[in-house]
């Protein structure tokens, strides 16, 4: 958005003061829409309280208009029956520009969400990979033909769905709103997002890029809101014949009953405890440099954080003495958000704040570092920390494995700490969860690598590392932590 100031200089701001539903039906709105009776949502940053804009929520007219859109777009095949090479190139040209945009997307996100601009820089500025890669998945997939009886050409093709639903998180805005966008548009369906009513602002923002790139108009919607209106009314329509989400198990369970009311397909990345197994034979400093990044990268909120950290008796005292070191270390250099300096950032609410900090102080376990919320001035930039959502890193030490501590997603920098003896207590102790998104597994053995990740239950195992994403490799759990997966041929296929 450009304005004029006195003097004739333009000034390119980050994001308006309103936003409303993105959707054809609401283009006469303009730029700033007026509620006309709908619910707003004000957008805070939780570094400060600052109000950011005001969000017009969708209401259920304009869920069903967006719907009807879509399906009726959908049918008239100008994008679902577009050659695949012409959504490629759609997707190539929208990757150009979303590149030119990372720098600002990434302080809009840290404004949002509170977390580091350096995590924010990193992240986003690889989001244009998604639109590159099912790019190439478009120019390269072929179909196949299936070996039959008798004299028959037999052969498999995948077509769109339809019209796919999908409610994205506040903590990846983009990042995990992209996962699920590109590879449904690039199958050639019409896709409407529900964005977390928290940051909704940079889906908003991308989806106006990505009909100026070329997407055909209502193809792809966004409509802002609550998860218990606009999400629930959108998931319940019988015309939706995907749902793909990323939310909390419970929501999770919730939105597959509609779903599955209504034969839908499903695909669901749910709650994590990740647990990171530290073996004695690990390279020490590397893997307290590791647990440090696995625990408190965007404060703690990704559904694999690493919140269970397990260390072998060889080298128990060792890493804990480096691992405090390291927290305390981070702890004094959080500062303000946009500080290219300030290694972790807030949590996305006070509310979100208050429920760490009463699960924290419940007097379960031994607080070896954190545990209340932070206030004055920053060490590292002198920022006031009261003002915002501040909670440090936080470690606690003989946390019972029935405690909510250690069975129950927390969503915030808190990790609990054990010792184990054998490898067998260590995978024992990292299966004792009703969760299986992802793990981390820290040793110079390679045979124990391959070993414990075949028996750690989770969908994503990482050794000597955490966290790595790309396009290319599937991304889901097991248990209680979902049902499909995002990224790889395997996201594209399930939208087919």
């Amino acid at each position: 958005m450009r304005s004029r100031i006195p003097g004739g200089r333009i000034v390119q701001k980050l994001y308006r003061p309103r936003y409303g539903p993105f959707a054809p039906h609401t283009a006469l709105d303009g730029p700033v829409p007026e509620a006309n009776g709908r619910d707003e949502i004000p957008v805070h940053n939780p570094a400060n309280g600052e109000h950011l804009s005001t969000i017009v929520s969708a209401s259920q007219d304009d869920v069903q208009s967006a719907v009807y859109t879509a399906h009726e777009v959908f049918r008239s095949g100008v994008w679902s029956r577009a050659p695949a090479a012409e959504r490629a190139a759609v997707l190539s040209n929208l990757a150009r520009d979303l590149e030119v945009r990372v720098p600002e997307f990434a302080k809009v996100e840290t404004l949002q969400t509170g977390r580091a601009i350096r995590e924010m820089k990193a992240q986003l500025g690889r989001l244009p990979e998604w639109l590159d890669y099912y790019a190439s998945v478009l120019r390269t997939h072929t179909a196949y033909v299936a070996p039959t009886q008798g004299p028959l050409l037999n052969y498999v093709q995948r077509i769109p769905l339809g019209v796919v639903a999908q409610i994205t998180p506040f903590n990846h805005p983009l990042l995990i709103a992209l996962k699920k966008i590109v590879p449904a548009l690039a199958a050639g369906n019409s896709v409407i997002v529900k964005p977390s009513e928290l940051a909704p602002i940079t889906v908003l923002e991308f989806a106006e890029m990505a009909t100026a790139a070329g997407v055909p108009d209502g193809v792809l919607q966004v409509l802002p809101g609550y998860g218990r209106t606009v999400g629930k009314m959108l998931v319940s329509d019988p015309v939706i014949r995907k749902v793909d989400i990323t939310a909390g198990t419970d929501t999770g369970r919730a939105i597959g009953q509609i779903v599955g009311a209504n034969l839908a397909h499903y695909t669901a990345e749910l709650g994590g405890k990740a647990p990171i197994v530290v073996f004695g034979d690990a390279d020490v400093p590397s893997a307290v440099n590791g647990a440090a990044f696995a625990c408190f990268v965007a404060a703690g909120q990704t559904c694999v954080s690493g919140t269970r950290l397990l260390v072998q008796d060889a080298v128990y005292d060792e890493f804990m003495d480096g691992f405090l070191k390291k927290v305390d270390g981070i702890t004094r250099r959080i500062g303000n958000p946009l500080n290219p300096e300030s290694t972790m950032g807030t949590v996305i609410s006070l509310r979100q704040l208050e429920r760490i900090e009463k699960t924290v102080r419940r007097g379960v376990g031994t607080v070896l570092a954190g545990g209340q919320r932070m206030a004055g001035p920053s060490p590292l930039d002198g920022y006031d920390l009261s003002q915002g959502a501040f909670f440090p890193p936080t470690v606690l030490a003989d946390v019972p494995t029935e405690d909510d501590l250690w069975r129950e997603e927390i969503f915030g920098p808190v990790v609990v700490v054990k010792r184990f003896s054998s490898e067998q207590e260590g995978i024992d102790l990292a299966n004792g969860c009703k969760y299986g998104l992802g793990a981390g597994v820290w040793t110079h053995n390679l045979s124990r690598a391959h070993r414990v990740s075949a028996k750690i239950e989770a969908g994503l195992v990482w050794v000597n590392t955490h966290h790595r994403n790309d396009p290319s490799s599937p991304w889901g759990g097991m248990k209680e932590s979902g049902i499909g997966r995002e990224n790889g041929l395997e996201a594209f296929e399930a939208c087919t």
